[in-house]
């Protein structure tokens, strides 16, 4: 790809800059271009689109989203270190790439966001991945201000996100992310392909929203689903106990020796419908 945009090649430019990842920012850097390109082509077609990016480090993921055509690249950094780098990009693309230095989980995106078709991609800093999807999962309209989210999480957090009803990674997150949206993962990144390699395998993960997901309040639903998964190996009549217990579940029409990984989203819904 360093013949493609006709940039140099990412460990140069990391070596110039002299940018190490800091393990206190969450940073693993990608440097392998062949596969930001594959994640930046797992967000589908992008010549129309504002793309969002989170923790972009030295540009490896930013270089292929703008390769593949990106109208204009909003890119949220708060390790000063790599704006140079940052801005040596945005001179090669005049005019499509935005550099905003500051706090992803700080910013509020819906008010950045522009006209036309908003997505976001990002391999995310570990340490704020979780927090910034569930931010994005409780926007104050929805449909949300975006059309898709391609993330790069620990595979873990992947399978938790994915996780439905009688699976062990099923939980808050999987509820959630299942209420709201259609969730899948893309592929896997294998350890070696960052620089530092973290300890586990990484995966890409493709959010795309439910138009109209099943009518709930937010806070009930947190509420509801904290306490279930809170003492998950309880009874739900047990675990379910500050919020009414057994006559709440009865209300729901749902057995009270149940237990919470047995519910389904709609089940969770209707819980906190009932509340």
């Amino acid at each position: 790809m360093a013949a493609l945009d006709g940039l140099p090649p990412l460990r140069d430019v990391i070596q110039r800059h002299g940018l190490d990842a800091r393990k206190a920012l969450g940073q693993n850097f990608l440097l392998d271009l062949n596969l930001t390109q594959k994640i930046a082509r797992t967000a589908g077609a992008l010549e129309d689109a504002t793309v969002f990016e989170v923790g972009p480090g030295p540009g490896g993921l930013t270089r292929a989203i703008l390769a593949l055509g990106a109208r204009k690249v909003i890119a949220i950094e708060r390790d000063t270190r790599c704006l140079p780098a940052l801005a040596e990009i945005a001179d090669h693309y005049p005019g499509r790439l935005e550099v905003i230095e500051g706090d992803a989980l700080k910013t509020d995106f819906e008010t950045l966001a522009p006209q036309g078709p908003i997505k976001i991609i990002a391999n995310l800093p570990y340490n704020v991945g979780t927090q910034l999807l569930v931010n994005w999962l409780l926007p104050k309209t929805w449909p949300p201000f975006w059309q898709s989210l391609t993330l790069m999480f620990q595979k873990e957090v992947g399978e938790r996100i994915v996780a439905n009803e009688d699976d062990d990674h099923y939980g808050r997150l999987g509820v959630l992310c299942g209420w709201r949206t259609e969730a899948r993962m893309a592929f896997d990144v294998s350890p070696q392909a960052f620089t530092p390699p973290p300890k586990v395998t990484s995966t890409v993960v493709q959010l795309t929203p439910r138009e109209n997901p099943i009518p709930c309040a937010v806070g009930n639903l947190e509420k509801v689903t904290q306490a279930a998964f809170g003492q998950r190996r309880k009874m739900l009549r047990q675990s379910l106990k500050p919020l009414g217990g057994e006559s709440l579940l009865v209300k729901a029409g749902i057995d009270p020796a149940r237990r919470a990984e047995t519910l389904s989203v709609e089940e969770f819904c209707l819980l906190a419908n009932s509340l």
